[in-house]
């Protein structure tokens, strides 16, 4: 969506702190010996909390409050009987409507015991993010933020998850425009001031593309190496850019 007032602004506002909020207590809870299905539901309680339900269970009938990824998955994953255990790499996207607005964030972290390697993965994709946002503004080219992810994903010895995008957001869970994460020079379109957008960058220590699953939504590296997101829901401004999934 684009805005149209401080009302939509305010609304965003809102939405993105709550996604926030949940996100972030969910990270603080979740613990070795706790089912992906536990930790889901005590997202799906603070998002009711606040008046806010689950986009995509709502749009898509997706099988949880969020997404709950571990190990070799990468996104999509469906919150269930799985325990959590020692050393595991944990994926949380958040993405919640209220009154008709929607904003998405996802956060990649590891349980203890820690391992350099994943932790560096999960700082490195975290810090590409946020050198994505911090270059965009009205005017700017949107093929850039491929451009820098993969710019950043080379410099810091990782791929990119190709099939993955960064998209609008704002009323709906998924609107224009698609963001692939890799640079397209043929790709003529700016971003506009008031388009809501997600930034989400997967780093990864090896694949490049995802396989699904039969379940029919949890989506893996086909070589088992392991992928970082993380995800903010921005407004792009004449300057820098708002960042509306905070808590």
């Amino acid at each position: 969506m684009t805005v149209g007032s401080q009302k939509d602004i305010d609304a965003l506002k809102e939405i993105g702190r709550i996604a926030a909020l949940t996100l972030n207590e969910m990270k603080r809870q979740a613990r070795v010996g706790m089912a992906t299905k536990e930790l889901d539901e005590l997202g799906g309680r603070i998002l009711q909390s606040h008046g806010a339900v689950s986009a995509p269970k709502k749009t898509y009938q997706f099988p949880g409050h969020t997404c709950i990824s571990v190990n070799h998955e990468v996104a999509h994953g469906i919150p269930g009987d799985r325990k959590l255990m020692p050393g595991d790499l944990i994926n949380i996207d958040v993405c919640a409507e209220k009154d008709g607005y929607v904003a998405d964030t996802g956060h990649s972290f590891q349980l203890p015991p820690y391992d350099e390697a994943l932790i560096r993965l999960c700082d490195y994709t975290h810090q590409t993010m946020m050198k994505v946002i911090s270059s965009l503004k009205a005017g700017v080219k949107i093929n850039q933020i491929g451009r820098i992810i993969q710019a950043e994903a080379r410099n810091g010895g990782y791929k990119v998850i190709g099939d993955l995008c960064s998209h609008g957001v704002g009323k709906a869970v998924h609107e224009w425009p698609q963001i692939v994460p890799v640079y397209n020079k043929r790709d003529n379109r700016t971003l506009k001031e008031g388009l809501v957008i997600t930034i989400e960058p997967f780093l990864t220590t090896g694949a490049e593309h995802v396989v699904p699953h039969r379940d029919g939504w949890t989506l893996s590296t086909p070589d088992r190496s392991f992928a970082a997101q993380h995800e903010h829901t921005i407004i792009i401004t004449k300057n820098k850019p708002i960042i509306l999934t905070v808590a």
